[in-house]
């Protein structure tokens, strides 16, 4: 059965949220601590504008839920001491926004706004990415990811970042997708050479970064600075970036041209994910277990992001039942 992301009836929502949501579904690390969050709802899509809104036990959450079956439910990745006025802050979740609309460089013929499964697997590619670099050049372990609806959040509640500071997270991104050498990897304490494995004048991760923006690229592609003819002459060269001959593509496209068109990636790369929301230390998220009604599909917490599918994983029942 092909799957239409399209809205959810008010009526679908009540099916929803009366006969599948099950509040053991939200995650332990959101149950955990959840009178330190502040939550707020959506009730007609217009966006979240009940706000400040707090449970003292997971019932209260239930009992909530079932009754006002919202059009979209958020929590805050903050822990405050006063969540219901968002005062006292603690620390804040570590977050990666990765909407498989608002990739830069799509490879689907979605329309604007739109997503469709070829978007979505690769939005899932690039949040397998970032995980791995989380995990093998910061070291950062307590991750969770969760299918948004659209596409996916990466949440990192490991104390070394969750009481970073917003500058901080800035480049943290930074790094992370790609888009800068940072200079915060001193502060951190990281000292192993493996962190500044350079080529060709650029630290590893952004040349992994660099390669998969420019594999992906096609002839209506648009980058700043970038005219036709050498958007032409990249696509041209760019199979020797599969086998890494970097210095011979450079060499191709000539090294004024090939710095432009690094540039230029790098300003790609820089909206991979949503970098208003990673710095962000108040922002609420979509709560994972809950419904997405602008496209009928579950925010879901993903226990293996390799086997994970979002149309089987992630598809309320009532969209099975829909009769056109």
């Amino acid at each position: 059965m092909e799957i239409e992301l399209k809205p959810a009836s008010k009526f679908e929502r009540k099916i929803f949220y009366k006969e599948e949501w099950d509040v053991k579904d939200v995650p332990d690390f959101i149950t955990d601590s959840l009178t330190s969050r502040e939550f707020g709802f959506d009730h007609y899509g217009q966006g979240p504008n009940d706000r400040y809104k707090t449970f003292p036990d997971a019932l209260r959450l239930k009992r909530f839920m079932k009754v006002k079956q919202p059009f979209a439910a958020y929590c805050s990745v903050a822990y405050y001491d006063k969540p219901e006025k968002r005062q006292g802050w603690n620390k804040s979740e570590l977050v990666f926004d990765v909407d498989a609309k608002d990739i830069p460089i799509r490879t689907c013929d979605c329309d604007e706004g739109q997503v469709c499964d070829k978007c979505l697997n690769q939005a899932k590619e690039i949040v397998l990415m970032i995980k791995d670099v989380l995990n093998d050049d910061l070291g950062l372990r307590d991750i969770n990811m969760v299918y948004s609806g659209r596409g996916y959040h990466v949440r990192v509640l490991d104390d070394s970042v969750t009481d970073s500071s917003s500058d901080m997270r800035g480049q943290i991104v930074q790094y992370v997708i790609g888009a800068k050498m940072p200079e915060f990897l001193n502060d951190m304490g990281y000292t192993n050479l493996q962190h500044f494995i350079i080529h060709y004048g650029y630290p590893n991760n952004f040349t992994k970064w660099s390669k998969y923006t420019l594999l992906h690229l096609t002839k209506d592609s648009k980058l700043d600075n970038v005219n036709k003819k050498l958007l032409n002459d990249v696509l041209k060269n760019r199979h020797l970036l599969k086998e890494d001959q970097w210095g011979l593509f450079r060499a191709n496209i000539g090294p004024i041209r090939y710095k432009k068109v690094i540039e230029a990636v790098a300003r790609v790369n820089m909206n991979i994910t949503d970098t208003k929301v990673s710095i962000d230390l108040k922002r609420i998220l979509r709560l994972p277990s809950t419904l997405h009604s602008k496209v009928s599909m579950k925010s879901t917490l993903i226990k293996n992001i390799e086997t994970f599918d979002p149309f089987d994983d992630a598809v309320p029942k009532f969209v099975y039942e829909r009769k056109d």
